[in-house]
């Protein structure tokens, strides 16, 4: 076992033999890939032997335990680029993300993404998720707008990761649709997995495979071509919120990825994460962070209600 931090330590319960790699990344919130490569590395035991075979099947009884290695020294770039932060603390910082920034450093994008600027703004970042994802706790999608934690140390990593698995930490967005959603409010539930016709999206799985995606709606107002609408995430899953209003049949407008409308020349989609709340890893005490609309999405709403008229929404009240 590597040296490090534990990160979890947890008896699996199922009825049925399951992957290693799957539990693992279920209980962390991990992506599959993060969970595989640390049990590669040697950081997971079951029934304190060391396992370094992801498809490892464990079974009832098994108690799997989960070590972080030790943090690797950073070597990305501070960014001059300045982002919003709407408050932080030795512990945490809530940053508020601008629409067409990428959270951390990828193929085809470094330099200028959200990881380059909080090393240019914060004295410090946790260092679990390697050397190009210190902090981040959590994603939004490039083009998505909105509040975002960042662990500024290992234990507030931990800490915030493990409200996130246990769905302890509450996250709501809006988003405008195409068409009209009929009903008030509903649950979307199903599971979402790599679309077989092209990578780079996600869909409703029909055979029941993937990850199991949860999410709550509510229509905050209706236009004639358009609903304004509340997503309250129950599970956390790579475009969640943009695949479940496809599914609605009514996609995120000015998402081409997933078939929205874009009559108002945009340059991404009109999903805002405009509330979230945690837990503080430290004091214990709730918190809840609330962001208005940006000046993008505000626009489009404006023009809108300045054209059809009807009661003004404020997100900051939600």
């Amino acid at each position: 076992m590597k040296g490090g931090e534990l990160v979890f330590s947890a008896r699996y319960c199922g009825a049925s033999p399951k992957r290693l790699d799957e539990f693992v990344s279920d209980i962390t919130s991990f992506t599959r890939s993060r969970a595989r490569n640390l049990i590669l590395d040697g950081c997971v035991t079951v029934c304190d032997k060391e396992v370094v075979k992801a498809g490892y099947m464990i079974r009832s009884g098994d108690n799997v335990t989960v070590i972080a290695p030790p943090p690797k020294k950073l070597d990305l770039s501070p960014s001059d680029h300045k982002v919003p932060i709407v408050y932080q603390d030795e512990d945490i910082a809530i940053v508020d993300k601008p629409q067409g920034m990428v959270v951390h450093p990828a193929p085809g994008s470094y330099g200028e993404t959200l990881v380059n600027s909080l090393l240019g703004q914060l004295d410090s970042l946790s260092g679990i998720n390697g050397i190009v994802r210190p902090g981040i706790v959590h994603r939004l999608d490039k083009d998505t707008s909105g509040l975002l934690v960042v662990a500024k140390n290992d234990r507030a990593h931990l800490a915030l990761q493990s409200q996130i698995a246990e769905k302890e930490a509450r996250r709501t967005y809006v988003a405008l649709l195409d068409g009209v959603v009929k009903k008030d409010s509903g649950r979307i539930e199903n599971y979402l997995d790599r679309s077989p016709k092209d990578r780079k999206r996600y869909a409703v799985s029909r055979a029941n495979t993937g990850r199991l995606a949860i999410t709550d709606y509510s229509v905050l107002k209706r236009y004639p071509q358009y609903t304004f609408a509340r997503f309250d995430l129950q599970t956390g899953r790579t475009h969640q919120i943009r695949v479940h209003a496809k599914y609605l049949g009514h996609p995120v407008v000015g998402d081409p990825l997933y078939g929205g409308s874009n009559a108002f020349g945009l340059d991404g989609q009109l999903l805002h994460a405009c509330k979230l709340t945690i837990t503080h890893p430290r004091t214990g005490e709730e918190m809840t962070f609330r962001s208005p609309l940006p000046e993008h999405f505000k626009a489009v709403i404006d023009l809108l209600d300045a054209k059809y008229g009807g009661d003004v929404i404020d997100v900051t009240k939600l």
